[in-house]
């Protein structure tokens, strides 16, 4: 089946033009559709996923779109298992988020978007997604045998061995992913993209990807659970806290993973954590085109940071 058969019929003709854009740790390929005038982003899993899974994560895209957090569900082809999605322009989350003049404003819609998506009703059936297994199965699997720095092998087994930090609320619908590639701002709605990890988890555990991702200070931090919670907070919860390490060391391990893959040769013995990069550094060098994502350098560099992120307290605010 090609790509263009994914497409309902009114969309297929001469002048349909389908584009990839990415494709990620899952295999999944990520198209843009320019056609009769509209532009639609389609998602075609990866081969051989599993009817039953998939259908599952469509489920939970198709409840996160009714609930307004998910760009709207357009057309399902099952047998290739390929969803069109309407595409939203970005107007950048983080741009409004680092602006002083709207600081406040990004950090209420973000807690509101959060509280949204873990007010859907948590399907039955919806997989759970262990990310200290999910590390593990990184860990002992495609990164066994890479050269990496001691202070992040340190981080990987502090997370693998110690007990998760018992958390006071009952786990919701996580979107799992909440990094600032995977919300889209078109200038007063925040949507966020990539369901395909979505699933039970403690709430704080999107609360805590988000505050690291945007280095957010321990001020900030509880200003965004209190728009989450409808309350203030003395100190930060404990499971929050454990979280966030969490997420830092899992993302940084997933880099890891891509820049194995990408061919770069691990640790030279020379790095530590002081010599490790902030993820400020890291944005900013981003920006200025100095270091991309796409290559296993930057990817190296950028899995480096946010273990580092994840271990270290937030940064006082630029």
């Amino acid at each position: 089946m090609t790509l263009e058969a994914c497409l309902p019929a009114e969309l297929r003709d001469d002048t349909t033009t389908i584009t990839k854009i990415a494709a990620g740790l899952s295999g999944a390929g990520v198209y843009r559709v320019d056609a009769s005038g509209q532009t639609f982003v389609m998602k075609v899993a990866r081969e051989g996923e599993p009817l039953a899974a998939w259908s599952r994560k469509l489920h939970i895209q198709r409840l996160a779109a009714d609930a307004g957090v998910a760009p709207r569900v357009i057309h399902v082809e099952e047998d290739r298992r390929a969803v069109l999605s309407a595409f939203v322009a970005d107007r950048s989350f983080p741009a409004y988020y680092w602006d002083p003049r709207t600081h406040d404003a990004a950090i209420a819609l973000l807690g509101q978007t959060v509280r949204r998506i873990h007010d859907i009703p948590l399907p039955l059936d919806a997989d759970a997604l262990d990310p200290r297994e999910f590390l593990a199965t990184i860990w002992h699997g495609p990164l066994a045998g890479f050269a990496v720095p001691a202070f992040f092998s340190d981080a990987v087994r502090r997370v693998l061995e110690e007990d998760p930090t018992p958390s006071d609320l009952a786990p919701v619908l996580s979107h799992n992913d909440v990094n600032p590639t995977n919300l889209v701002y078109d200038g007063e709605h925040l949507v966020l993209l990539d369901w395909d990890t979505a699933g039970p988890n403690d709430p704080y555990y999107d609360l805590a990807a988000a505050a690291l991702f945007l280095r957010m200070d321990e001020a900030t931090c509880h200003e965004l659970l209190s728009v989450y919670a409808g309350n203030s907070f003395a100190a930060l919860p404990a499971r929050f806290v454990y979280d966030r390490r969490v997420v830092g060391v899992l993302c940084g391990a997933a880099f890891m993973h891509l820049a194995r893959q990408g061919g770069h040769g691990g640790a030279t013995g020379a790095e530590t954590l002081d010599s490790t990069l902030w993820l400020l550094d890291i944005y900013q060098q981003m920006r200025a085109g100095a270091l991309s994502i796409a290559t296993a350098d930057g990817q190296w560099t950028f899995g480096l940071a946010l273990v580092k992120a994840g271990m270290t307290d937030p940064q006082p605010p630029a």
